[in-house]
């Protein structure tokens, strides 16, 4: 069975202290929950949580879902919203996981990309110099994650299409959005592949679309 890789990656800098990082917890052991559910994703996708603040770290490898085991999410005391090194972190490892499609073996689908930020890239130089890259990495869906007033969504929209916000960071909001987001690989486990750029499906009340 070819692997549909999923890439999230969470800020963790001070900011993101108390109710936002719990909530996170919450919705992504919900997520896992919903996705064990669907026998096409129990098969096929494979989740790799990358953690960033002023540096990038993979705190689960790229992982099968019936054995994976949520990682503790540790939170520095500060930290900058270094987004560029997380980009470029995340293209290393892409490079490294990722089978690629031979005349001898089909490799994994195309990889699905999900970020959480609460902020603007700290390393904004950095950032730009990464986005035509991440692009070259032909993600099946990049999908970006404005968690709260201060995320700077002009910011994200250069790097996809598709950014949606949260005005809150509760428990409620998240599980909401890791809910859609669950629903998001459920449905591009079953079409990615078949078009260019898999649809996604209608974000719930709490998770708006940023035009």
């Amino acid at each position: 069975m070819r692997r549909l890789p999923v890439y999230i990656l969470i800020q963790t800098s001070g900011a993101m202290h108390g109710e936002p990082i719990e909530s996170i917890k919450v919705g992504l052991e919900s997520m896992v929950a919903s996705l064990r559910q669907d026998p096409f994703a129990l098969e096929s996708v494979h989740i790799s949580l990358i953690t960033f603040n002023r540096n990038a770290e993979q705190i689960l490898p790229l992982t099968e879902l019936e054995s994976m085991q949520l990682p503790e999410i540790i939170l520095p005391e500060s930290g900058g919203t270094h987004l560029g090194e997380a980009l470029r972190f995340l293209c290393e490892r892409v490079d490294h996981e990722i089978q690629l499609t031979t005349s001898e073996i089909k490799g994994d689908w195309m990889p699905l990309l999900f970020i959480m930020t609460n902020g603007k890239p700290s390393d904004n130089q950095l950032y730009m110099q990464m986005i035509p890259e991440v692009k070259r990495r032909h993600f099946g869906s990049i999908i970006a994650c404005a968690a709260g007033s201060k995320a700077d969504t002009a910011k994200l929209k250069e790097l996809t299409d598709n950014v949606v916000s949260l005005d809150t960071t509760d428990s409620a909001t998240f599980r909401q959005f890791f809910k859609w987001v669950s629903a998001s690989v459920s449905m591009g486990n079953r079409s990615i592949g078949a078009t260019a750029e898999m649809q996604l499906p209608p974000p719930p009340p709490e998770v708006h679309t940023v035009i």
